[in-house]
């Protein structure tokens, strides 16, 4: 190696520790642009990784910036710290593909690199096609370009109108349009009243559905009582309980008189209660 060449690599190396340590000194977040513009000319020529982490968390309010404007349009599900991570790669990737000759601002460049990496990360994680996403999105300002020019909500035969599309395929576009968006249950649910927060889940939950624990628990009760019954004091005790038939309408299904129900159920319960006395009291 040419003695030139050895000197001008030590040079490289002293000039980038020499950077690395002001830095360190000063901080990164108050680079001017005279201290940026050395590291950007010093990192090209070494592709230092100090400086490369420095050019990082310079620009790393940039990043938290953008990903903040993207998560506006988003379900709140969407975390900004992960499109503030998926930023972040599209920040390394435009420090590293940019070029000092073209003359452009870095910050102008990289916003659209950071902003497309975001944009790339969420379309990974989608689990709708791109082109229902197309399809929805044009359907939707068609829609609000009607709603602006008639003053209500158009029907379906002038959106396909406005389209320049059938009925029919006017009607498929709806149908796969209401299919495009996935909710989370553990959302919260913003009524207003920040005291008072709760799940989605809590909200859209069913009170008034039976609880499988207690259809499992009355089941296995059932079974109990009804092993010792025969087969036709077991089918009076399900009508007569479960089924909410009167002793006559007993009767007559199974052609006894109803006097000879009442017996049937009489001699059952005093069986069962003998039953459950004998029963020792769990501990």
């Amino acid at each position: 190696m040419a003695k030139s060449t050895v000197a001008a690599v030590r040079s490289n190396r002293r000039s980038t520790a020499a950077t690395s340590t002001t830095l360190r000194a000063n901080g990164a977040p108050g680079l001017t642009d005279k201290d940026l513009e050395t590291i950007w000319k010093t990192y090209k020529k070494t592709r230092d990784e100090n400086l490369r982490n420095t050019l990082i968390e310079h620009h790393m309010p940039l990043v938290r910036a953008i990903a903040e404007r993207v998560l506006q349009t988003l379900p709140k599900s969407i975390d900004v710290d992960d499109l503030s991570s998926a930023g972040t790669f599209g920040l390394m990737d435009a420090i590293n593909g940019f070029d000092l000759s073209r003359g452009i601002k870095f910050k102008t460049y990289c916003t659209t690199r950071i902003r497309g990496s975001i944009l790339d990360e969420l379309r990974s994680q989608d689990w709708v096609p791109r082109l229902v996403r197309l399809k929805a999105h044009r359907l939707e300002r068609a829609i609000r370009q009607l709603e602006g020019e008639l003053g209500r909500t158009p029907n379906q035969a002038e959106v396909a109108e406005e389209l320049g599309i059938s009925l029919e395929e006017m009607q498929a576009h709806e149908a796969e349009a209401n299919a495009k968006t996935i909710f989370s249950l553990s959302e919260k649910w913003d009524d207003g009243d920040e005291d008072k927060e709760m799940e989605k889940v809590e909200i859209l939950a069913d009170r008034r559905s039976v609880d499988p624990v207690d259809t499992i628990q009355q089941r296995d009760a059932l079974e109990m009582i009804t092993n010792s019954l025969t087969k036709k004091e077991r089918l009076i005790i399900l009508m007569y309980y479960y089924e909410g038939l009167t002793m006559r309408e007993i009767g007559e299904i199974m052609e006894l008189t109803e006097s000879r129900v009442c017996q049937i159920h009489s001699n059952v319960m005093a069986r069962l209660k003998a039953q459950l006395d004998r029963t020792p009291a769990p501990a």
